[in-house]
């Protein structure tokens, strides 16, 4: 430290001074010098004392009232937490500060200055990559089967069944199921295959009907006629016509069967003992092990889906991740209303938690100066503080020298 080397040599330059000047020969101007540097030496290790004693003993004796830092440790650690907490770093500075801070703004345009880039862009789909691969999902099995389970025995049975049949409904899923299996069933039906098969059960049950007169000997000529080819032929064409008649809107046997089949489903939903049974069995499947198995696979794949696009979307640059976040920019932007709610929550959440962790500024301040050892801790507040303390040093020799000239010259006078 130059300050230091400087004080050391402020009162070297003293003692010097005043040692010299007993061996010259005595006159006014080697008094007013004398005077000068003993005053100075005298000011220069007086203040040389006050300063080392704040910090240790002078050479190392145990002189009382030195050692002032170390002897006080506990009260100036105690002093700099209550500084911290009540004045530089109270509660009321630290919200007014934040209540300041455009949080939304900084973080949009944090993320806007740094999804720019193609390396943000890719480490962040690596570290998502990286978690969903170690995400322990047999270890959250059983926690996900439990709540699961649970929201299942907490649901009213009824009450869902009759939103899922009015939803179903209004939506016209019936419809939709229905017209599926018709249009898949005519793919079955329209098959060569499905025409041999008609053909051979029609001829077998054909041959097994028995009855008398001129019905057994109608049904018996009929059979000989036909062959299995066609009977095939014609049962095939009867389903696909009467399978084509069920796909049109305006046919009344759909319009039949599509109201006999909302008439079933209000029925089930309204079934009190049947839904408890489904209820209890569809959560009993959750909580076992079948359920398990199902659910691990089920979500391994979800896994597997989601690591493939991620991976995919890291090849290309991971521009689909700019993109989303400046789509969903752009819409709160048409919602200021809704950036100002969402700002005002995040404000009042972050200075709940600077409220509620105030204590901790002076918990760590008093906890790292703790474990700081007595040299350690003299050591950095002389380098913290003792570049001005030697500069005292320095003044005292200077002003001493001033008031030993003074003093000598005042006695020379008089």
């Amino acid at each position: 430290m130059k300050s230091r080397y400087l004080a050391g040599a402020s009162l070297a330059l003293m003692a010097c001074g005043f040692t010299v000047t007993l061996f010259l020969p005595d006159s006014v101007f080697v008094q007013l010098l004398r005077g000068g540097f003993e005053a100075g030496l005298v000011g220069g290790v007086a203040d040389w004392f006050a300063v080392t004693a704040l910090f240790r003993h002078p050479f190392g004796i145990p002189i009382p009232h030195t050692s002032l830092l170390l002897r006080n440790k506990d009260r100036i650690v105690q002093s700099l937490v209550s500084a911290m907490e009540n004045e530089l770093l109270n509660k009321r500075s630290i919200e007014n500060k934040l209540r300041n801070v455009p949080l939304l703004s900084n973080a949009a345009s944090f993320l806007t200055r740094n999804l720019r880039k193609r390396s943000v862009r890719t480490e962040m789909l690596d570290a998502a990559i990286g978690m969903l691969r170690e995400f322990p999902i047999e270890r959250s099995l059983p926690a996900l089967q439990a709540g699961i389970a649970g929201y299942v025995r907490q649901t009213d049975p009824k009450a869902a069944a009759e939103t899922v049949v009015t939803k179903l409904i209004q939506s016209g899923y019936e419809e939709k199921a229905f017209d599926y299996a018709i249009s898949e069933a005519l793919k079955w039906v329209g098959q060569p295959g499905t025409r041999d098969v008609l053909g051979r059960l029609a001829l077998e049950k054909l041959s097994e009907v028995k009855a008398s007169g001129f019905m057994g000997f109608a049904i018996q000529a009929f059979a000989g006629f036909a062959s299995e080819d066609k009977l095939g032929t014609l049962l095939q064409n009867m389903l696909i016509s009467a399978g084509n008649g069920l796909l049109d809107s305006d046919n009344e046997n759909r319009q039949r069967l599509i109201q006999e089949i909302r008439v079933r489903l209000f029925e089930f939903a309204g079934d009190d003992e049947r839904l408890n049974r489904w209820k209890q069995g569809l959560a009993d499947f959750a909580a076992g092990p079948e359920g398990g198995t199902f659910l691990l696979a089920r979500l391994e794949e979800i896994r597997r889906g989601l690591i493939d696009r991620l991976e995919r979307e890291r090849a290309s640059g991971g521009r689909a991740v700019f993109a989303v976040y400046r789509t969903a920019v752009r819409s709160l932007s048409r919602h200021p209303q809704r950036v100002e709610a969402v700002q005002n929550r995040v404000l009042a959440a972050v200075i709940d938690w600077a409220q509620a962790n105030h204590y901790r500024i002076g918990q760590l301040v008093k906890e790292n100066v703790e474990q700081m050892d007595d040299a350690s801790l003299v050591r950095m507040l002389e380098e913290k503080v003792g570049k001005d303390l030697q500069w005292i040093r320095v003044n005292g020799a200077i002003c001493g020298f001033i008031v030993g000239l003074v003093l000598s010259a005042f006695q020379w006078i008089t």
